[in-house]
């Protein structure tokens, strides 16, 4: 439906403004859920006054997100084919980005409602992963070889790994301490209108900031890839190209030279398109050098760049995909696999950034939601969890763990998901204690994490399929 207009078309202005919406939205419902979960133990335990909390999280969120990189956002947007990674030409990019950020919103905002905590990062990859294979099979090529499971297996083995990670060693870490402590502050809930001592509430502030500004390295990178490909296709002419790797546009032709028959020998069945991509840089190369000299020159964008860009953007990510395919096939010779590995980094340069003021729009959509969405998730992690309420020694040992393994994996390009870890990490805590945790509730939030995946890959999966 949406792939016959064309691409600045009316209606595919439109419908990207909506994505653009949509995908703020998402941001704002991923702070709903997964910033709720940093503020969920001062705002519990009395540390911090609710609006303090908030404020404070979204900070620390903004200056993660700011640090924080982008290798995250890449990771999980590298998950879709190269079709959608450049902007639309009418199809099939406007219909895939409207599934994706519908399909994931929905779910994000329908758990809210009912208070359970699930996982941002669960909804915006299984939506990824529906149109990946609706796309393929649309097209009558090969799910198995035309959809990227590796990169779909790494970001996978890191949600699947780090909640189990959280609730063991957070509750080792409470375990250790009741063992050391065996009584005090540390292990009784505040009663009503009292406050933890003062070095207890800067422990617990503490713990609070260090999760924030985690989740703003990792969780906060999500959306950012996301909302990159909507403005390249709102603004192609300014944005398809990195301005500031203007060295790394120069050396595409030789670069994709190199590619050139390491896809022709071992790149699956979209190689004859990338091979044509390879020979269209190299024979580039005059464009490239007047682009370059426009981007050095800071001159503003042209209507006429639109196409130019666009049609560049789309030759880059064509070779890209196939070498990132080659470098992760254990049936290719070692020494093109690492060739692929290092020539894909160096291709992907010009097309993979984030201008500052959209980590800084990430940032302040997730803040936004967690000051209008956090009560349902905190009061569900402070009260519902466990058999007793959350005591500050708890939410201070789920915090550290989770700042530790969210920042870790933040930082090695490796999505994981904050709601999963500090959920498990305060769940592994009331394990430790001793007084047990709600089986009911904790059976209601894993098969929610377990059904998010299949449940968001059929809507944009089906979605992609009405509109294409």
């Amino acid at each position: 439906m949406l792939a016959h207009f064309a691409p600045s078309s009316a209606v595919i202005v439109a419908m990207l403004v909506v994505c653009l919406v949509m995908v703020l939205a998402f941001e704002a419902s991923n702070g709903f859920h997964d910033s709720s979960n940093a503020v969920a133990t001062v705002i519990y335990t009395r540390s911090l006054e609710p609006v303090q909390a908030v404020v404070w999280s979204g900070i620390m969120n903004l200056v993660g997100v700011l640090v924080g990189g982008i290798s995250v956002a890449y990771a999980l947007v590298e998950i879709l084919p190269p079709d959608v990674l450049t902007p639309p030409d009418g199809a099939p990019a406007v219909p895939m980005l409207v599934s994706i950020f519908a399909s994931a919103l929905f779910w994000n905002v329908l758990t809210w409602a009912f208070a359970v905590p699930n996982s941002s990062s669960h909804c915006i990859i299984g939506a990824l992963i529906g149109v990946a294979c609706a796309d393929t099979l649309v097209n009558s090529r090969n799910v198995g070889r035309s959809v990227d499971w590796q990169q779909i297996a790494t970001v996978l083995k890191g949600l699947a790994v780090s909640p189990l990670l959280g609730f063991l060693i957070a509750g080792g870490l409470y375990l250790a301490l009741r063992l050391v402590v065996r009584k005090g502050h540390w292990l009784v809930p505040p009663g009503p209108g009292e406050r933890p001592v003062w070095w207890l509430r800067a422990l617990l502030v503490t713990t609070c900031t260090t999760v924030s500004f985690a989740h703003g390295t990792n969780d906060g990178q999500k959306s950012i890839g996301l909302i990159m490909l909507t403005i390249i296709g709102l603004l192609p002419a300014t944005y398809a190209l990195n301005p500031s790797a203007v060295e790394q546009l120069s050396a595409l032709p030789s670069h994709a030279a190199q590619g050139q028959p390491l896809i022709a020998t071992y790149g699956n069945d979209r190689k004859t398109r990338a091979v044509a991509a390879a020979q269209a840089l190299v024979h580039a190369q005059p464009q490239l050098a007047w682009e370059v000299a426009e981007l050095r020159a800071r001159r503003p964008a042209r209507d006429g760049e639109r196409v130019t860009r666009s049609r560049l953007r789309g030759y880059v990510y064509d070779v890209v995909a196939q070498l990132k395919y080659m470098s992760e096939r254990r049936d290719v010779p070692d020494g093109p696999r690492h060739e692929a590995s290092q020539l894909a980094s160096s291709v992907s340069l010009p097309v993979e950034y984030a201008p500052w003021w959209v980590r800084v729009l990430s940032a302040i959509c997730l803040g936004a939601g967690t000051m209008v969405g956090y009560r349902r998730v905190v009061r569900t992690l402070g009260e519902r969890l466990g058999r007793q309420q959350m005591t500050p020694g708890q939410g201070a040992c789920a915090e550290l763990v989770g700042s530790l393994l969210i920042g870790t994996a933040g930082f090695t390009g490796l999505p994981v998901s904050t709601t999963h870890i500090i959920t498990s990490g305060i769940a592994g805590t009331m394990a430790a204690s001793g007084q047990g945790v709600r089986g009911a509730m904790i059976a209601r939030i894993v098969l929610t994490w377990v059904v998010t995946l299949p449940v968001t890959a059929a809507l944009s999966g089906g979605l992609f399929y009405l509109l294409g």
